[in-house]
C-alpha cells in the first residue's frame, strides 16, 4: 500500500506533475550517473520533455524544474528565493555543477528540448535524459515519467506487468484494500472508522507519532501558505496579468460585521482556497494534495471548519488520514494526472477528498464518508483541464475555489441519509477513469483545446 504521506507532499508550485515531479526526476538521473559509475566520464546532460511536459512546460516551469532537479535540490526542502538564485546563476554561467565537484556546460535554451512532437505511450508526461562523455557518446539514457501528485516512475516500472492477484504498493500493512468496498469491510468488521484503518497501516511503515508529527507539519504548511496568500498582493507571473484577489477579499470579509454562516460561508471557503492557489501559481511552497493544481481546496475546508477548534490537530489529522485514504483509492485504481484524467483527476479527486475528510470529522459513519467522497467526484466528472497559456492560473484558481464549496455540500449530503447512495464510491472512480480514458488529448492538460484556445493571451 502506498502511504498517505505519498499523497500530501511539499512541494514548490506551480505544478506537482510539471514542477514537482521533474525535479525529482532530475535528482534521480544525477543518482543513476553514480550508479552507473560514469559521473566522472560525463561532459555533457540533456533533457527532453515529451507529451504535456513540453505542451505546457512553459507555462508551468518545468524548465526551471529540471534545473533544479539536476542541481540536486529536493522540492520538500528548498526555499523558492534561494532556488530562484540558484537558476539564475546556472542560467547566466551556463555551467552545471555536478556532485563529484567538477562543472560542466549547460545551456538550458539548448540543452532542455521541448519534443512536441512526441506523445509517449507509457504516460503523457514524458522526459527522457541522456548523459554524454567529451566524445559524444551516450553514458546513460534513462526516460521517466511524471504521473501526477509529485510521483515519479521509470519506463521499465510502468512497462512491468501487474499480476491480478497482486497489491501494487510498498510495504505490508495489516489492513490492506484496492477498492471502497474493501475498506467499508475493514471498518464494520473493526467497528471502526476510516482514519483508524488508515493510521493502522501507516504504522506498520513508521511509529505512530512520527506520523502524527507529519500529518501537523503538513497542516501547518497548508496554512502558513494560506496566511502567505492573503497577504501578497500583486500580479502573478508568466504574462497573463492575473491580479491576486484573496488578499483584498480577505479585506473586505475582515471588515464587514459578523454574520451568519449561510451569508458568508462561500466568501471564507472562497477567499482561502486562492490563497493557496495564488500562491501555487507564483511558484510558493504549497502541499500536494493530492496536486499542487487542486492544492487549494483540502486546505479551504480545513481552515474552515477545523483550524480554530481548540482539539485543531486531533479533527485535522482525522481529515487528514481520511481524506488521504479516499486519495489512495483513486491513485490506485485510476490516476490523480491531469494529464491523464483532466481536472476531473486533481479538482474533482481533491474534493472528493475533501468532501470525506470533513465528513469524518462532523461524525459521518465509514459509509457516509464514502457517500460524500462519491457525491463530490459525482458532480466533477468531465472535467477538463484547459489552462489559458499553460499556466496555473484560468481557470485553475477559481476551480479550487468553486472545488471547496462543492466538497462541504457533498458533505452536508452525505450527512443526511444512512444507506449506501446508488452510486457507489467505487463505480465513481471507475467512471472517472473510463471518462479520462475517453476525453479527447485537447482537454488533458495540453492548452490545444477548451478555454486554451478560445481565450485571447493578454
Amino acid at each position: 500500500m502506498l502511504s498517505v504521506l505519498d499523497l500530501f507532499r511539499i512541494g514548490i508550485g506551480p505544478s506537482s506533475s510539471h514542477t514537482v515531479g521533474p525535479i525529482r526526476i532530475g535528482a534521480r538521473f544525477l543518482g543513476e550517473l553514480v550508479q552507473a559509475g560514469v559521473m566522472a566520464r560525463t561532459a555533457r546532460i540533456e533533457i527532453e520533455l515529451q507529451g504535456s511536459l513540453a505542451l505546457t512546460g512553459v507555462g508551468h516551469g518545468t524548465p526551471k524544474a529540471v534545473m533544479l532537479g539536476l542541481l540536486g535540490l529536493d522540492p520538500e526542502t528548498l526555499e523558492p528565493e534561494d532556488a530562484e538564485a540558484r537558476v539564475a546563476a546556472l542560467e547566466a554561467k551556463r555551467a552545471l555543477p555536478l556532485p563529484d565537484g567538477r562543472s560542466i556546460a549547460f545551456d538550458a535554451a539548448k540543452d532542455i528540448r521541448l519534443a512536441f512532437d512526441v506523445i509517449p505511450k507509457l504516460h503523457p508526461n514524458g522526459m527522457r535524459l541522456r548523459a554524454f562523455d567529451e566524445e559524444g557518446a551516450v553514458l546513460v539514457d534513462s526516460t521517466w515519467y511524471s504521473t501526477g501528485g509529485g510521483f515519479i516512475a521509470s519506463q521499465r516500472q510502468l512497462e512491468r506487468p501487474v499480476r491480478d492477484d497482486t497489491v501494487p504498493g510498498g510495504l505490508a500493512v495489516p489492513y490492506p484494500f484496492i477498492s471502497a468496498a474493501e475498506l467499508l469491510a475493514i471498518c464494520q468488521h473493526r467497528l471502526t472508522g476510516i482514519d483508524e484503518v488508515i493510521l493502522a497501516n501507516e504504522s506498520a511503515k513508521r511509529p505512530e507519532a512520527d506520523t502524527h508529527a507529519a500529518l501537523d507539519r503538513i497542516a501547518g504548511v497548508m496554512m502558513t501558505c494560506i496566511d502567505r496568500g492573503l497577504t501578497r498582493t500583486g500580479t502573478l507571473p508568466g504574462g497573463l496579468k492575473v491580479r491576486r484577489r484573496a488578499p483584498e477579499i480577505w479585506q473586505r470579509l475582515r471588515a464587514a460585521p459578523p454574520s451568519n454562516e449561510r451569508e458568508q460561508l462561500f466568501d471564507w471557503l472562497n477567499v482561502y482556497a486562492m490563497a493557496v492557489n495564488e500562491e501555487n501559481a507564483a511558484g510558493g511552497q504549497v502541499v500536494t494534495a493530492p496536486t499542487n493544481g487542486a492544492a487549494g481546496i483540502i486546505p479551504s475546508v480545513i481552515r474552515h471548519y477545523c483550524w480554530d477548534e481548540e482539539d485543531r490537530f486531533v479533527r485535522v489529522r482525522k481529515f487528514l488520514l481520511t481524506a488521504g485514504g479516499v486519495g489512495l483509492l483513486y491513485k490506485q485504481r485510476a490516476s490523480i494526472s491531469g494529464a491523464e484524467m483532466g481536472c476531473q483527476g486533481e479538482v474533482g479527486v481533491a474534493c472528493s477528498m475533501a468532501a470525506a475528510g470533513l465528513a469524518a470529522v462532523w461524525g459521518g459513519t465509514p459509509q457516509q464518508v464514502c457517500n460524500a467522497a462519491e457525491i463530490a467526484m459525482e458532480h466533477n466528472l468531465g472535467l477538463t483541464c484547459d489552462p489559458v497559456g499553460g499556466l496555473v492560473q484560468i481557470p485553475c484558481i477559481e476551480r479550487n475555489a468553486i472545488g471547496s464549496v462543492k466538497a462541504a455540500n457533498a458533505a452536508r449530503l452525505a450527512l443526511h441519509s444512512l444507506e449506501q447512495t446508488k452510486v457507489s464510491l467505487d463505480q465513481v472512480i471507475e467512471t472517472m477513469r473510463q471518462t479520462g480514458l475517453d476525453m479527447s488529448s485537447k482537454y488533458k492538460e495540453t492548452s490545444l483545446g477548451g478555454l486554451a484556445v478560445n481565450v485571447v493571451e493578454c
